[in-house]
């Protein structure tokens, strides 16, 4: 039986890799819109990009253009992608070093 509501709950309760990128977009956007879930705007944002690495490479404004993104939104969405740029970068820099 579900017990989660949200796609959080579910990360706290199954883990991380438990959770569809459409989950974890949707916890990074937090809420949604009037008729319009975070899952939803999530699911829109993949749905036109692809993936996440379609979205990466797409500058901010972009976003903007996607119903129920603000600003706030799209900083989170900003952020993330900056700090999994900066763990790759690092275990890139690792691997380099060890050889």
């Amino acid at each position: 039986m579900q017990r989660w509501r949200h796609p959080g709950g579910k990360l706290r309760e199954e883990g991380p890799q438990s959770l569809s990128d459409t989950e974890l977009l949707a916890i990074l956007i937090s809420t949604g819109t009037k008729g319009k879930s975070a899952e939803k705007i999530a699911e829109d944002i993949l749905s036109k990009y692809g993936s996440f690495k379609g979205m990466a490479n797409q500058p901010l404004e972009k976003f903007l253009q996607i119903k129920g993104l603000g600003d706030v939104k799209i900083i989170r969405i900003a952020a993330a992608f900056e700090i999994a740029r900066r763990i790759v970068k690092e275990v890139l820099s690792e691997k380099k070093s060890s050889s």
